[in-house]
């Protein structure tokens, strides 16, 4: 028998069908490009040029509305909400009783009570339930383009026929698309996980692939490559943006009562089963969840409201224990991993360009040493062709974590055989170009076509 969830499951939705794109994976429940115009190119994209991706499409936008919908996001997020302005964003991080982050993502303030978040788990809505406040909670497929690089600004302006100087880093504003009838409800956020000037259109998930198309022809000028989850953490990785999945697991994959409510409310990304993989062990699944200080997200813990665990964010920030650094791997370590392929026995675990594990929903934890004493973990590992390093983010103890430390990270899965990698704590972020909130435009040219 046909399964018809799977049918749709596996039809390309979010781009069109390019002749020259023909790598398609199947990302937590829809299927979207796996490498566009080609992994090297693609990662080089966001310093040098601008990239357009569809990585989020398929995802549900969640609107909380009535006259208790600010009072929840207050309890549920460590974030203050008192002087929220509307047109704005949050990066809006929640925790579970234990202090755990449960999940995380962007909300706008759409109107005075009324918000939309993207990109979490409906952990909101679960909460909505437990604390019985008075909130209407309706959600709706969206298409997420991510338009990132120093040439964004001038393809988006191409696209639409005005300046977009003025929206602001986490500012939101609505635009109409050529080509998309005008009645359509699309807007444009400057917003992104390159780590560089970086914005985002969202709009109804039917318009996906017209909108795509459109952004890719007003890119083609600009050298605008197209990118694909193959390179998706790359990005987070140099950037230094913790990301569930990459980085650390949302507690709330460990609450069987918020899966249940999460399976029954249609949440279909957590049917796909996660493995616990890495030299930390397939059986704990403790060494994959983070505090908000760990992930050095301390600081938007504001103590001006109740919040669920409040009580355990605020005894971490008296004494925070461990902190979120980069790690860049020692060269010579790397080439024995491959060397241990072409050698009888067991071979080390093989490195994936440019990304490993390249499963998104696998949950990767490396065991992190010092001395041979247990300092910490590190999450999946990426080359950055950019600077011709392995890297990878880790969380590791505070006194052990200032830069030029050397560290081992045990790579391997248990039972199999460990390659003990040395690795440095070099900076963090690593990227160091202009970050989107600070990025200078005035020297860019305008990108609308003249008359």
């Amino acid at each position: 028998m046909t399964d018809p969830q799977a049918t749709e499951r596996l039809t390309l939705r979010d781009v069109p069908r390019y002749a020259d794109i023909t790598t398609f994976a199947d990302i937590l429940g829809e299927l979207h490009v796996w490498e566009g115009d080609g992994w090297k190119e693609e990662s080089l994209s966001w310093k040098q040029g601008v990239y357009v991706g569809s990585h989020l499409g398929g995802d549900y936008e969640i609107t909380y509305s009535g006259p208790d919908a600010l009072e929840l996001l207050s309890r549920t997020s460590i974030n203050s909400v008192a002087d929220w302005k509307v047109g704005t964003s949050k990066h809006l991080v929640q925790t579970d009783a234990n202090g755990f982050i449960a999940s995380h993502g962007l909300t706008i303030r759409s109107a005075e009570n009324s918000f939309r978040q993207y990109g979490s788990l409906p952990w909101t809505a679960y909460q909505a339930k437990l604390l019985g406040l008075d909130v209407a909670i309706e959600r709706r497929k969206v298409f997420i383009l991510q338009i990132a690089g120093p040439r964004s600004v001038q393809v988006i302006e191409r696209l639409l026929g005005v300046d977009i100087r003025d929206v602001k880093f986490l500012q939101v504003r609505p635009v109409d698309v050529p080509g998309i009838d005008a009645e359509v409800e699309i807007e444009l956020s400057r917003i992104g996980m390159a780590g560089t000037l970086s914005y985002e259109l969202r709009g109804p998930w039917e318009f996906s692939a017209a909108v795509y198309d459109a952004v890719y022809q007003a890119g083609r000028d600009f050298g605008i490559t197209r990118t694909g989850w193959r390179t998706y953490f790359v990005n987070h990785t140099e950037g230094g943006f913790p990301q569930m999945g990459g980085l650390f697991a949302p507690s709330a994959l460990g609450d069987p009562d918020f899966l249940q409510f999460a399976v029954q409310w249609g949440e279909r990304r957590l049917m796909k089963s996660s493995r616990l993989t890495g030299s930390a062990g397939a059986e704990d699944f403790f060494p994959r969840l983070r505090t908000p200080h760990e992930v050095n997200w301390g600081w938007m813990a504001k103590f001006d409201h109740d919040f669920i665990g409040r009580e355990a964010v605020e005894a971490e920030s008296q004494a925070p224990r461990r902190k979120t650094v980069t790690l860049r791997w020692n060269k010579e370590d790397i080439l024995d991993v491959f060397a241990s392929q072409f050698e009888q026995g067991q071979e080390y675990r093989l490195f994936e360009f440019p990304v490993t594990p390249q499963v998104p929903s696998d949950l990767h934890a490396d065991r992190v040493l010092v001395d041979g004493e247990y300092v910490g973990v590190s999450s999946v590992v990426v080359y950055s062709y950019y600077y011709r390093e392995m890297l990878s983010l880790s969380t590791i103890d505070i006194d052990r974590a200032e830069i030029g430390r050397e560290v081992i990270v045990e790579w391997g899965d248990p039972d199999k055989r460990i390659k003990r990698v040395r690795a440095t704590v070099e900076r963090y972020p690593y990227l160091d170009l202009p970050t989107n909130r600070n990025y200078d435009l005035t020297d860019i040219p305008s990108g609308i076509r003249s008359n």
